[in-house]
Formats: structure tokens, sequence, C-alpha cells
């Protein structure tokens, strides 16, 4: 697929490289065997980047790889959006039509923003993720096209990417995991200073250990020596090959021009800089040749034929010959599909195009505009309003300009490519004033932006206005992350407002304002909002002042639940509905769903977030579905129901996946380790934990997973590495927006370590703070585990002299706490039980009677370290009691407790309990001495009624598939509830669980044994 042309500049020997070339074998080798490859080519121009490329590129063919180019296509100072992506992408498609079409299947429309030639892009959903899911998609594919071969995809001259394609880059290379895939890039090592665009996203590519980076040295005078010698065919002089290497200084392409221009007779002497001597083969050029070169320099990287044709003015003969001229003079080549032509080398192209003037440059430009609009098929359909924008904006021409940098910005919009519509549509205000007031009276509102034109306006009616303008940018800054860029506009927007007042725009302005100062860490945003809800008080409802509403009622569900939140979020719902503004009404549902839940209408509230998930799906608002599969799994888990919020999860999971929804599906693994937690299934909540950061583009649910993880290490024993994450938690948190869901776990997790490690004044200060912070109402899910570590820490420090001082003003504040707290659900009764229970143990005061109800209560939960750790205070308090009776049953909860602990590998857990048995000569293995048998001993065990099921079976020799079978449920979850059952009863194997059940005397009829079909 690189089909380089032969010609006499080009040396037939490829000189040197060896290194590097290995490393890109190396890196082929890796990706066939399954492992993608990601390696960046950087090099000072003209040093020989494309060449190894190309010299790769053959070898990799002759290997059965397929290779797919993409370069970065420059108009003037501006380059494509997507441009190499497409190219590459195009590329594949031609040479693997039936596999890329499975890899596109169903998502064609999404995939056409990078390929017309699928077919109509869809409006799709203009979002903070919508670019996100184009990326993942772009992704899937490329992978899912080199499942089963190997495909090398090289980007070119990325020194001019446009920021989308930076973007998908940075995105590709951090999400690369499957397929045999290599993905090259290569730029201008010398172009990338300071404030350069790229620079940013090499150091974060540099941060990537998947990312290797090939830097291409100058060549030493003995290989310029082989390079020469391969382009005169014979062996050159070594007084000439001396001259050449000082000339040059080892640049391959200042070389091998220095060497034709020696062998040509020219007298290279006479060209003081290296330009000069760019420019020396132009100059000898016919005249029409040298004016075609001028034009196509100025056309951009490549350029059409028929586009040459128009701008030229010469008859298609003179054309012809001045084009032969050039292409034998290795100036121009055609492109690969032998459409159009491009400078051999950019940097001809770049000396020629400096070389123009003024008035030239700005005519040139004027006549390809011209010719674009005459005739709209001289280029391709996806190139046309992005070229034409930029021809009429260096032919210096603002009333042609402006309508179409507009236009372009709008086909900008329907890539997402929203960094390219910020830079146009701050070019369209940066003409606004130059442009004839009739001009703009012509120009209509382009109805993008969220606010539009649900302001009043009539866009068949109302001329666009230049706070119209500003919208669209604001909003176009925002979803490409030019946080910074967004909110300089909204700031000059409302002082704007401030000479011409209109509340609706000003509201939704200070709306975008407060979602902006947020993402900078620049505060909590409530000013902002309260701004925009006091300009819309008293106004007729619009979708302005119900996505006001919605907004702040949000706000507050995170930052100050409670009645007011609650009133916030129906007002919310009733604007939106009264003004048919779906989106806004579901995501308004959604935050009521949730208050009503945290208030203790759990039912309805839980019923009312389903509806919204389900409509949302259905209807294909991807931004509320996720947030939905977010939310409403975390409200089930607010109430003990772990084990639905985890099955939803994992949907939530692959929806987000399908969607691209960076940040919700980050929230989702973190929600679902969360529950995996509460399970007992600790390796799949550190896992969930890892993928949530490992997804997360956003700070905070980032910083919820390190805290999932910081609480997994704590319960492990690995209390370094909590507080490691501890930190890393709160450094993403920062201080700017404090929320009770953050301080109050964060508080949770700073007790746990302080207590483990001795420093009991630093958890109490923990707790202090945080409760001083306040546990509003609706935070009870956060606050109980808090109150329960500072209680457990004030009772395992009793024996403690240095512990006496400040004790009982700590149990104080914890008791007063608990009275204020709801219980509203059965996990929450249970935990004010053994919060009770720990403060009455933190005072010597706790019995078998103190303990026995929250085993009892424990027992109805699915929380196996929970009920082991209850049951360990239970065994505790019966072996203080001392008779037969009590030791028996305290033996029997130890071996259960030790075998959860075991199993976890809750080391904490695990020593406790044994230092007991230690201590109480209590055996944890062998038979276990007579005890009262409780009145069911599988409630006793934690079994839930479907475990019970399910161990019956078990106990009868049934396999999964038959305990499926038999009770109408997946062979996969028959094996969930297996593990679960081997975790709660302590034992390895399928037999043990049996030998547990008989022994319990469980199911007393047995049933038929059935052996495996």
């Amino acid at each position: 697929m690189l089909s380089a042309v032969e010609t006499r500049s080009v040396s037939p020997v490829f000189v040197g490289r060896a290194d590097e070339l290995e490393a890109l074998r190396d890196a082929l080798a890796r990706a066939a065997a399954g492992e993608p490859q990601a390696l960046l080519i950087a090099g000072e121009a003209g040093v020989g980047k494309t060449r190894l490329v190309e010299e790769f590129a053959m070898a990799a063919c002759h290997t059965g790889a397929v290779i797919a180019v993409g370069g970065c296509v420059e108009i003037g100072a501006d380059g494509l959006p997507f441009a190499p992506f497409s190219a590459a992408l195009r590329a594949l498609r031609r040479e693997l039509p039936d596999a890329f079409a499975a890899a596109a299947a169903g998502q064609e429309e999404e995939l056409a923003r990078l390929l017309p030639e699928l077919g109509e892009a869809g409006p799709g959903r203009h979002d903070e993720e919508g670019m996100a899911r184009l990326f993942e998609l772009t992704a899937r594919v490329l992978q899912e096209v080199a499942a089963d071969r190997t495909v090398v995809v090289a980007l070119e001259d990325l020194h001019w990417a446009d920021a989308s394609t930076r973007h998908l880059l940075a995105y590709l290379l951090r999400t690369l995991r499957s397929g045999r895939l290599v993905v090259l890039g290569t730029y201008r090592s010398d172009d990338i200073h300071r404030r350069h665009p790229l620079r940013p996203l090499l150091a974060e590519l540099d941060r990537l250990r998947t990312v290797r980076r090939l830097d291409l040295a100058r060549f030493t005078r003995d290989e310029v020596c082989r390079q020469i010698a391969g382009i005169i065919a014979t062996e050159p002089d070594p007084a000439q090959v001396d001259d050449i290497f000082e000339r040059s200084d080892g640049n391959a392409f200042f070389a091998e021009e220095l060497a034709v221009a020696a062998d040509a007779g020219c007298c290279t002497g006479l060209t003081d800089t290296l330009r000069d001597l760019l420019l020396v083969r132009v100059e000898a050029l016919p005249e029409s040749a040298q004016r075609v070169v001028r034009v196509v320099a100025e056309g951009g990287s490549t350029v059409e034929y028929r586009l040459i044709a128009a701008v030229a003015s010469l008859t298609e003969d003179d054309l012809i010959e001045a084009l032969r001229a050039a292409v034998n003079a290795s100036i121009l080549i055609p492109t690969p599909a032998g459409d159009g032509y491009r400078f051999r080398h950019s940097l001809v192209r770049e000396a020629v195009s400096d070389d123009l003037l003024p008035g030239e440059r700005s005519r040139l430009n004027r006549r390809y505009a011209e010719a674009l609009e005459t005739d709209p098929t001289l280029v391709p359909a996806d190139q046309r309003a992005m070229r034409l924008a930029s021809y009429w904006y260096h032919a210096h021409d603002p009333a042609k300009a402006l309508p179409a940098v507009l236009d372009a910005s709008v086909t900008a919009r329907r890539r997402h490519a929203y960094s390219e519509q910020l830079g146009l549509l701050e070019r369209a205000m940066e003409l606004w004033d130059a442009v004839p007031e009739d001009v703009r009276a012509r120009l209509r509102p382009l109805d993008h932006a969220e606010a539009y034109p649900a302001c009043g306006c009539d866009p068949e009616a109302t001329p666009l206005r230049y706070l119209d303008l500003m919208a669209e940018a604001a909003v176009a800054g925002r979803l490409a992350m030019e946080r910074e860029r967004a909110l300089k506009i909204t700031k000059r927007a409302l002082r704007l407002l401030e000479d011409d007042p209109d509340p609706l725009r000003a509201a939704w302005f200070w709306s975008q304002r407060s979602r902006l100062v947020q993402a900078l860490a620049r505060g909590d945003g409530w000013d902002e909002l309260a701004t925009a809800q006091e300009l819309v008080r008293g106004l007729p409802p619009s979708t302005v002042h119900a996505e006001v509403l919605t907004v702040a009622a949000g706000w507050s569900m995170l930052h100050k639940p409670g009645a007011e939140a609650l009133a916030a979020a129906e007002r919310a719902v009733q604007y939106a509905r009264m003004v048919g503004a779906r989106s806004v009404e579901l995501n308004a549902r959604l935050t009521l769903g949730g208050l009503m839940v945290d208030s203790g209408a759990v039912d309805d509230g839980l019923a009312e977030m389903r509806r919204v998930l389900e409509q949302a799906v259905r209807e294909g608002v991807p931004s509320v579905a996720g947030r939905a599969y977010v939310n409403l799994p975390s409200e089930l888990e607010s109430v003990g129901r772990s084990r639905e919020a985890a099955a939803l999860l994992r949907d939530g999971a692959a929806y987000a996946r399908t969607y691209g929804l960076l940040d919700s599906e980050s929230w989702v693994w973190g929600n679902l380790s969360d529950s995996l937690y509460s399970l007992g299934e600790w390796d799949g909540a550190a896992q969930a934990a890892e993928n949530a950061l490992r997804r997360g583009q956003s700070a905070k649910p980032q910083g919820a997973a390190a805290l999932c993880l910081a609480h997994l290490a704590l319960a492990r024993g690995e209390v370094t590495e909590a507080e490691r994450r501890l930190q890393a938690a709160r450094g993403h948190f920062g201080s700017h927006d404090p929320m009770p869901q953050q301080w109050l776990p964060v508080a949770r997790i700073a007790v746990g370590v302080a207590a483990a490690q001795g420093r009991l004044a630093d958890a109490r200060a923990a707790l202090a703070r945080a409760l001083d912070a306040g546990t509003p109402p609706g935070t009870h899910r956060y606050a109980w585990p808090l109150l329960l570590a500072a209680a457990t820490a004030e009772a395992d420090a009793l024996a403690l002299p240095a512990a006496r001082d400040g004790r009982e003003q700590a149990l104080d504040r914890v008791l007063a706490t608990v009275q204020k707290l709801t219980t509203a659900a059965p996990i929450w009764r249970a935990h004010e039980q053994w919060v009770r229970a720990e403060l009455l143990r933190a005072e010597g005061r706790a019995t078998p009677a103190t303990w026995s109800p929250v085993v009892t209560a424990f027992e109805a939960l699915e929380r196996p370290y929970d009920l082991a750790r209850v049951r360990h205070r239970l065994a505790e308090a019966l072996v203080t009691e001392g008779g037969d009776d009590e030791r028996a049953g305290a033996t029997e909860l130890l071996r259960l407790s030790h075998a959860v602990a075991e199993h976890l590998g809750a080391r904490p857990l695990a020593d406790s309990v044994a230092q007991l048995a230690r201590r109480a000569r209590l055996p944890l293995t062998g038979p276990a001495q007579a005890a009262p048998a409780p009145a069911d001993p599988a409630e006793a065990l934690g079994l839930t009624t479907r475990e019970r099921d399910v161990l019956r079976l078990v106990s009868a020799g049934r396999t999964n598939r038959q305990i499926a079978e038999e009770l109408f449920i997946s062979p996969k979850t028959a094996s969930v509830h297996v593990s679960n059952i081997l975790a709660k009863l302590g034992v390895s194997g399928r037999g043990e669980a049996a030998a547990v059940a008989h022994r319990l005397g469980l199911f007393p009829e047995a049933l038929p044994v059935r052996t495996a079909r």
C-alpha cells in the first residue's frame, strides 16, 4: 500500500537505521503474537522518518501484515479534523472490506463522521462524552480488524495534527489492550517548540509504558557517503563527500539535494541558505511549471488535479507538461490514488510557499475558493467545508470568509471535532466586526448550543448575533475539554450582557460558567448557579429555566441533600415537562428518584430511577442512561441490595463502553467495586477499582476508585498501601468542591489507617473534622461506616492508658451522631446495632446479649465479611462468659469467621480470630464441640434462601449445569452461588460443603444423586 515513486534523487540503498528498523521489526513480531504496539518516530525535518516507515512497511508486507497509512493534512495553517485516521480507516476498508464491514456493523452512522462514504452521519448526541463515543468505536474497529491479522497503522506528520486527531491518538494509545496492531506516529522534533500543541500529548505518551519513542539522529559521514553513492551510482569523490556532509550536517534530505545539485553541475556554493538550496530546482523549471508549483504549494498538503486545473488557468496540454516537468525534477509526485499531486518533501513546499508575495498568496487562495464554490465536487465531500473556509480566510475577504467559517464549524461539530469547531468559531468572532452589516443580517443562528433557540429566538427570522457565536464557542470549548478558553468566552459574554440585559441568556451563561468553574477546580460552582436561578426567577417556563433548576437540584443532591434538594428536583421535573425538554426531564427525574431513596421512600425512588433508565436506553439518550447506570446501582447498594446492584453495574459497564461514556464507565466500575466488596468478592472488587482508574478521564471517579482500593488494602492489613491510596484519593478530590460522599468515606479510611498505626489522636481528629463538616440527610450510607470505624478504634484501644484522655468526648460525639442518622433499611439498622455494640465494648460493658442480635441482623444480609467480624465479637463475649456451652458456641463462631477471613485475605481479622482461639484454647480445625444448634443452621451460616437451595443440590452431587436446570437459572449464576457458599462455609470444595451440610443436618431428606450427563 506504500507505492513510493522511484526518482533519481532517492537513494536506492537504504542507509543506516539498523537499530531503529530492528526495533520496528520487534514491535511487529510482538503484535503478531497478540501484544499491540505503539511507537513514535521523532526526528528533524528531512532526517528520513518517512523513508524509515516505507522500508519497515515493505518488510511488514512481506510477512503478510496489512499496512494503512494516514497523513495529517495541512491547509494553509489549518489541519483537517481526523485526517490521518480517516485515511488509515479508508485504506483498511479498501484492503479488508469484509473484516471492516463486520467490525463496523451497526455503527456505520457514527463511523460516518470519519468516513463519509459509509453513509450520512446521524445527528447524534453532543455532550461531554460525544467525542469519547467516537473514539471508543474507532479503537474497537481497529482492534477487531486486527484480531486475526497483523495491521500496521502509520500516522505521519503529527506535528500538523489537529486537536481532534491528537485527542483520538491519545485515547487509542491509552486504551490499546488487544489485537495484532502496530500504531506508528511520526513528527518533526525540531518543530516542537515550548508552546507547540503536540508537546502536551508527547509528555502524556512518554508516561505510558506501552509507547516507545525512536529518535532518528543525523547521518554520520560514512552514511552520507553511502547515500551519495546510491544517488549518483558511483563512488563519490571524498572531497565532495566532505563538502556535502559539512553543508548538510548529516541531514539526509539536504545531503540528497546537495548531491543531486552537484551531480547536475549546479554551483551549490552560490546558495547562502538551505531555503535557497531547496528552491534551486524549482527555479530551474520552465515558467509554467514554476507557476503550477506555486499554485500547488498554497493549495494544501495534497491538491486534486481538477482543482489545480481550475486555479492554474492553463490549457490542459500546458498544465500536463508543467506537471510533468515538476514530477521529473522530483519536486511534485502523484498521490497514491492518482487523482492529485503533492510535494515530494514538505520542506520544498514550505520553501515555495514562503517565497510567495503577500498579494500573490491571497490571490491564489481567492482563486481556490472561487473554483471550489463554482464546482464543489473538485475536492472530497468531507474536506469541502473546511478547505473553503480556509481558502476564504487566507484570501482576506471577511464577507466571504465568515459564512464559510460558520459552515465549517457546523461540519466540525457533526464530526465531534469540537476543538476544530471552537477554533473556527473563534475565527468567526475575529471576523465579525470586519463583515458588512448586510452580510451579517443574512446569517441565522446555528442552533447548536444547548440554550438555542429555546431562549425565544425564531431561527428563520432572527439574525445571528455575536452573543450566539459566543454561546456556540462556550459549548464547543467545554465539549473539547478546552475549559480555560470556554471560561474566558463566558466571562466576555456576561460582560456584554451587562450592557444589553437578557436574563435568560445570562442565566444560561452563568450555568455554563458553574460547570466550567467546577471542572477547572476553581470552586464548587454554587455561586454561579445561584445567580442563574435568581435570573430565571419569575420568568415564563423555558428550556433554560428547566435546565438551571435541574443542574441546581443535581448540585444539591451531591452537596446539600435533603428536603430543599428534593423540592428543587420536583420543580425541575415540572418545568421540563411544561416545555417538553425531554432529556432535561429524564435527568431531573433521575435526581428526584435518588433523593426519594435517600429520604426514605426507597421503593418509589428506585422504581422511578428504573423507569428513567429504561426510557433513556429506549429513547437513545446515552448521557442520561450512563448516569442512571451509575446512580441506580449506587442507591441499591445504599439500601443493602448489593447483588442487584452488581448485576446492573455489569450491564452498565458494557453500555458505557459501547457509547464511549468514559467517566460514566469509571463510576460504574468504582460502584461495582463497592458492591463486590460487600458481597465478599474482593479479588473482583480490586479488579473493578483498577478498571475505574484506567477508564476514568476526570478526577472524581478516579478518587472514588482510589478509595475503593484503600478500603480493600486496609481490610487486608496492607496499611501502607491503604495510606498511599488514601493520599491519591485526596489528591483527585482536591479541596475546591467538597461533598459528603467524599469527605465521609475519606474520613472512614483515615480513621482506620490512623488506628492501625496506633495514632488514636489522629483518628479522633479525622472523625471530628468529618462530623464538623456535617452529615446531611441522605448521607447515612457514608456516615454509618465512619461511625463504626471510630467506635471500633476506641474499643480496640480500651486497654491503652494513653487513650483515656479524650475517649469520653469521642464516644459522646459518635453516640450523638448515631441518634441523628436514619435507619430506613435493614443494612443500616444492623449498622446501628453494631455501632452501639462497639460503643459498649469501648466502655468494657459488651456481653453476649449485646452481640447476639447484631449477629442475627447480619445473618439476614449478604455481607460475609461484616458477618465474620460480628461473629468474632460474639465469640469474644462468649469466651469471657466462660461456660462450656458458651465455649462450644464460640468455637463454631470462630471457625466460621476464620474461614471467611482466610478466604478473603482479611489478615487482621484472621489474626484476631486465631489469637482469641489460642488464648481461649479453642480449636479452629477438627470436630467442633457439641454446641446448642441454632433454630436454623443455614441462617446462622448467613446463607440466603437461594444459596440454601443451591447447597441442597450440591449435597446431592449436582453439577452447576444440573443446578441451573432445576432452579431455572444460568450455569454462570449457579457457579457464583456455589462460590459464595464455599466462602460462607469456609471450605475449599463441593465435597467439604456437602459434609458441612450433612454434619449440621441441613437437609434431612436427601435428594437422589444424579450423575453428570
